[in-house]
């Protein structure tokens, strides 16, 4: 059947074989001057005719000097730009954007500078490497040691020993000590030489003329980016805006290295980006929030186990320094505490430091830099500690959270979760340092009732003893709170026992704070301390009722009665506070944490006015005796399991029914999360989701993408790829492709009844579809309109595109309802046909390619013309068939032969 009889057949049928077509041709002069078409060169009406002009050696030579100078230019400076984007999460760690830009910039512009060098033979590999020596032993020093350069400008020997020593030095620097780190001890040494060296690696790949030698310039550019996350903060500067625009970057140069990258067709580089920023964030998303720095990882030398307990020599300040002054403190508001260390681990001897070996919300002693990450809320200080020559202990005497300290040596570990430091092998006596920070505000005691306690992980409390858990619920009773419960601890203890420092001429009473002393106390004949004991006895009564308790040491502004007193502090003209602390200050308090207020303090300790003598009665309270507060009233007090637990008629066979339940209980939840959230269900369902995501995706581009002719060839292509997902086979041309399709669903459909039947299902009726057999006429009009359009020549209207491609969109939900439901399923989900495109591969200029030549296409009779689809390399036109070669395009006169179609 020839066309014309093909149209005739077909009469009412919508057809791009429309008369206004055939009656306007395009003239080979008309083609040469378009540049509005894309995809191979076999569908361009521009790029195979350019090539053919005469000044074809001035193209060349212009093409050639553009690469020689601009495209490594600007190689280089994308691998700049990149490397300065990936060590942007250094930013954080010393301290400023400006401190970490003094070293980054230059560093990575000299790097890619002498990468670019490289291009001069003459320049290439020794001058390369006695440059990089030059920027990275003398350039870099005078950078990151600048305060020991002469005049800020030339190097000293000073400058050149250390710079070398902290080539290597610095990075250990960096993960030793807490950020921000600022720029001092030559820290930045770090940043200088990995921006330096990876910006050269990244250089010299990046500028080279060779495509697949460009795509190792990943690897540095990864490096530095692994590296400086290692290196950095769990928080990292910009990390969404600096990892999208790093990304972006490569694609779009990576894009125009390889000149696939097309301005004309924004559209669709919109959506790749799109796309590739949907599926880094969906990853980001369903991976969990854990970065890998290896500052938490790195093993610092100080071992707080090491020292013995600070609150064992807090008698001895009393005792030899009851009067002296061994602090004192400006700037500070009246009446703040001042803090020395910090207990959480009770070993049933003492009270001592921990860190996170023994629990893991307790934190490490860690060298500081410039400054110390705090996110208090409260009032700024700044305040100069002045220790006086009587203070023997290591332990620093801080206020609140510290923001930065200025101590004189380096030798200084700061603890974040305890804020307390240490100076391990310093004499403080004598010295005097200045500190900068927040104290947080304080709950009243109406917030302090309403609060609950926080869930952490504390070490484990050894040897505690019996009158401890005997007389702590005895003592609170039912409270409606933890904040009540530890108010009501505090208080009890406070006014039911006594007050003895256990002095020459005190009551008698036992330095410690051991299981043994503490028993004693509690479970003997007189409860009397002072607060090292009320302080560890208050502290293991509340670790009983699980409310995270530890112990603090330190000094406290106190009157005679031993409360804080705001009147210890003056001030002078200037309106700055002085505070003088002796021996006698020296105190030892418990802190609890709360829910949105942190640690709070609480003062067990009696009056120290309240001193017992020898007629009083002095035993403690006993726990059988004592009057418990009321339990809080309960709405349904026939269901209040808590106060009949453990509990039973039954000789104790039931008893902790309620504690196994409860267990139970938890385990079935837990059971039940890890069915539903880590089921292996949800990546199949994710995987499923996205491969229909990517086909409606691709089915949009190719609708919306190109040119006319180009999109009604991407029609076609619709088909046939739907096809092979459905298990057909098809090839050759697309008449042939045609039969191909109608036979196999003919085949399938006598199989299926609904196909024969005609009958739909509901969820196909409210679609629209009726289920019936492939119309071979719809699909040979559609394949001969595809023909026509590749092989005519012709320009289309925007509209019968659209008109082909609803077409093409009504075809394939036929096709698809045409099939059992489980091969439906597996149709919708193949991946057959969407990475391999053939009608989307681009033409690459005969002046990019090389050496290499283009494939020829010796023989360009009409029936190659039949069989020709859209991609391949030789073109039908009025004319002739152009055909392209290596070194010219020679036009072949076509066959005067009619082409069947």
């Amino acid at each position: 059947m020839s066309s014309t009889d093909t149209m005739n057949s077909s009469p009412n049928t919508p057809s791009l074989w429309s008369s206004e077509h055939i009656a306007s041709p395009l003239s080979h002069s008309a083609d040469t001057n378009r540049d509005d078409t894309t995809g191979t060169w076999a569908i361009s009406t521009r790029t195979p005719i350019v090539l053919t002009s005469k000044d074809e050696n001035q193209h060349h030579t212009r093409v050639t000097t553009y690469r020689h100078w601009t495209a490594p230019a600007i190689g280089a400076l994308f691998a700049a730009v990149v490397i300065l984007l990936n060590s942007a999460n250094l930013i954080d760690v010393y301290g400023s954007i400006f401190v970490w830009s003094a070293a980054a910039i230059p560093a990575s512009l000299l790097g890619v500078c002498i990468a670019l060098t490289g291009i001069n033979p003459t320049l290439r590999l020794w001058w390369q490497i006695v440059f990089l020596a030059v920027a990275q032993f003398l350039v870099g020093p005078v950078i990151a040691l600048n305060d020991t350069t002469i005049a800020h400008l030339l190097p000293s020997p000073q400058t050149l020993s250390q710079g070398f020593t902290q080539t290597f030095g610095s990075f250990k620097y960096i993960i030793a000590v807490i950020p921000p780190i600022g720029g001092a001890n030559g820290s930045l040494m770090a940043l200088w030489t990995l921006n330096l060296w990876t910006a050269f690696l990244a250089g010299v790949f990046a500028v080279s003329a060779n495509n697949k030698i460009n795509l190792i310039t990943v690897l540095p550019l990864g490096l530095n980016l692994t590296t400086s996350a290692l290196l950095g903060t769990d928080q990292g500067t910009l990390r969404p805006f600096c990892g999208i625009t790093a990304m972006l970057a490569l694609i779009f140069w990576f894009a125009w290295r390889w000149h696939s990258f097309d301005i004309r067709r924004p559209i669709s580089a919109v959506t790749i980006i799109a796309i590739s920023v949907a599926l880094a964030s969906g990853a980001v998303f369903a991976i969990p929030e854990h970065r890998l720095v290896l500052r938490d990882h790195y093993n610092p030398p100080l071992d707080p186990h090491q020292y013995t307990s600070p609150l064992s020599s807090m008698r001895s300040y009393v005792k030899y320094h009851k009067k002296e002054t061994l602090l004192t403190v400006s700037g500070l508001p009246a009446g703040t505490p001042v803090r020395l260390a910090v207990m959480d681990r009770f070993d049933g001897n003492v009270w001592n430091l921990s860190d996170s070996t023994d629990a893991s919300d307790s934190s490490d002693y860690r060298k500081i830099g410039s400054g110390i990450p705090t996110t208090a809320d409260g009032n700024h200080f700044n305040a100069t500690f002045k220790v006086h020559n009587g203070f023997s202990e290591q332990w620093l005497p801080l206020v609140g959270d510290a923001s930065s300290i200025d101590f004189d040596t380096t030798d200084l570990y700061y603890n974040t979760g305890t804020h307390s430091a240490i100076a391990p092998n310093t004499s403080l006596g004598g010295r005097t340092y200045t500190e900068s920070g927040i104290i947080p505000y304080a709950p009243t005691q109406q917030q302090i009732v309403r609060a609950s306690a926080q869930d952490i992980t504390q070490p484990e409390v050894k040897d505690t003893p019996n009158s401890v858990g005997n007389l702590a619920p005895a003592l609170t009773g039912k409270q409606p709170t933890d904040g009540a419960t530890a108010q009501t601890l505090a208080t009890a203890l406070k006014t039911k026992g006594w007050f003895s420092h256990g002095l020459a001429g005190d009551y008698p009473s036992l330095s410690g704070h051991g299981n043994f002393r503490i028993d004693s106390m509690l479970g003997g004949s007189a409860m009397v301390g002072d607060s090292e004991q009320y302080a560890s006895a208050m502290a293991l009564m509340a670790r009983q009722l699980n409310l995270p308790s530890r112990v603090v040491l330190g000094f406290i502004p106190k009157d005679k009665e031993g409360n804080i007193s705001k009147a210890r502090t003056t001030t002078n003209e200037k309106g700055t506070t002085r505070t003088d602390f002796t021996g006698n200050d020296i105190e030892a308090w418990v802190e609890i944490n709360l829910k949105d207020y942190g640690w709070v303090a609480f003062y067990p300790t009696p009056k120290e006015t309240k001193v017992p003598n020898k007629n009083q009665d002095l035993t403690p309270p006993n726990p059988k005796t004592l009057v418990r507060q009321p339990p809080v009233p309960l709405v349904d007090p026939l269901h209040d399991q808590n106060q009949a637990r453990d509990q039973s008629s039954l000789d104790g066979a039931d008893a902790g029914d309620q504690n196994r339940n409860a267990t139970l209980i938890r385990i079935i939840a837990i059971i039940k999360k890890v069915a539903v959230y880590g089921s292996p269900l949800w990546i199949i369902l994710i995987i499923c989701g996205l491969i229909l995501l990517i086909k409606a995706i691709q089915l949009a581009i190719m609708a919306r993408s190109g040119s006319s002719k180009e999109r009604i060839a991407s029609g076609w292509q619709a088909i046939n790829m739907l096809a092979k997902q459905s298990g057909i086979a098809t090839s050759g041309t697309r008449r042939q492709q045609v039969m191909q399709i109608h036979k196999a669903f003919s085949t399938s459909t006598e199989k299926t009844s609904t196909s024969i039947t005609g009958k739909s299902t509901k969820s196909q009726q409210k679609q629209g579809i009726t289920v019936r057999p492939i119309d071979l006429d719809q699909l040979k009009l559609l394949s001969r309109e595809a023909d026509w359009v590749a092989f005519s020549g012709k320009e289309l209207d925007e509209a019968d595109s659209l008109a082909y491609w609803k077409r093409i969109q009504t075809m394939r939900k036929v096709m698809l309802a045409a099939q059992p439901r489980m091969r439906r399923i597996a149709t919708r989900l193949s991946l057959r046909g969407v990475f391999h495109m053939p009608n989307f591969r681009r033409f690459k200029p005969k002046h990019l390619l090389g050496k290499k030549r283009c494939a020829k296409s010796d023989d360009t009779s009409s029936t190659a013309a039949t069989t020709m689809r859209p991609g391949t390399n030789s073109t039908n036109t009025a004319n002739g068939t152009a055909i392209l070669t290596g070194e010219r395009l020679k036009r072949q006169p076509a066959e005067k032969k009619g082409h069947q179609l």
